[in-house]
């Protein structure tokens, strides 16, 4: 097929829709990292990327046995709903192992324990988080790779617009794990998302399709409410450090102490 209009849409189509698949896949990955030492976080985030891009490329050889998945495969009794794919049991263990994870997670939040960060990163071996991202790597690759399949049927269209998308995550995955563990309410949020998305890789295993424009319209604007709460609380830090001026104030005490010590003894 020559190289025209119709594959320079498809290619931006999906390479945008890859960014925004691939956007969870980040968010996880920086998660899981977090809990290692500081030395291995970049390097695990490096590795779970190229990992998922190896992955999602390799998938696209195989696009034909991919949409075989969808194929029953196990059934329960003779209820119709109860029937499994393949794919439909990949995606039930990612969304439980999506929500176990991200459930875990906001629990050492509010329960405290990210203040014991050394003992718990003690506790997480590289290897561990490794598996983790390889696990899911395999449920947001098989998603991914769906909604290629769907876009074109030109396999490097395909490989490129992944190879661009990730290529472009792995660049800035350390200033999205930065900025995510220095807002504690973008992490929570995050982690919430983390949970609707599992919940709707659930749902999609029993057979329920959720529209992703529902999923991630919602995503959309819960982001643009917390960058505005970001925003104000940065300007209202700004002007109550204009309006406090800690240099009067230190002075105000050591004129105090000044008094006091020279003040005589009764």
């Amino acid at each position: 097929m020559p190289f025209g209009p119709e594959l320079i849409i498809a290619f931006l189509t999906l390479f945008v829709l890859e960014l925004i698949l691939g956007v969870d896949n980040v968010v996880f990955i920086s998660i899981l990292t977090n809990r290692l030492p500081k030395h291995q976080q970049q390097r695990a985030r490096i590795i779970g990327l190229a990992l998922a891009m190896g992955l999602r490329i390799v998938l696209l050889f195989f696009a034909s046995w991919i949409v075989g998945l969808t194929d029953p495969i196990v059934s329960i009794g003779s209820v119709e709903a109860l029937e499994f794919s393949g794919r439909d049991l990949i995606l039930l263990a990612g969304g439980l192992f999506l929500n176990y994870n991200a459930t875990t997670e906001i629990h050492h939040k509010l329960e405290g324990e990210d203040e014991n960060q050394d003992e718990t990163k003690g506790s997480t071996t590289f290897g561990k988080v490794i598996i983790q991202i390889i696990l899911i790597d395999a449920v947001f690759s098989l998603d991914s790779v769906i909604t290629a399949v769907g876009m074109t049927d030109n396999l490097i269209i395909m490989i490129a617009a992944v190879v661009l998308s990730i290529g472009l995550m792995m660049v800035v995955a350390g200033q999205i794990a930065d900025f995510v563990n220095r807002h504690p309410t973008v992490k929570m949020l995050a982690l919430s998302f983390l949970i609707l998305i599992g919940a709707t890789l659930v749902g999609e295993g029993f057979g329920y399709h959720v529209d992703k424009a529902l999923i991630y319209g919602p995503i959309g604007f819960a982001i643009g409410v917390e960058v505005l709460n970001l925003v104000y609380r940065n300007r209202q830090a700004k002007r109550k450090g204009a309006e406090r001026t800690p240099v009067h104030l230190q002075g105000s005490k050591r004129v105090g102490v000044r008094e006091s010590a020279e003040r005589p003894a009764r």
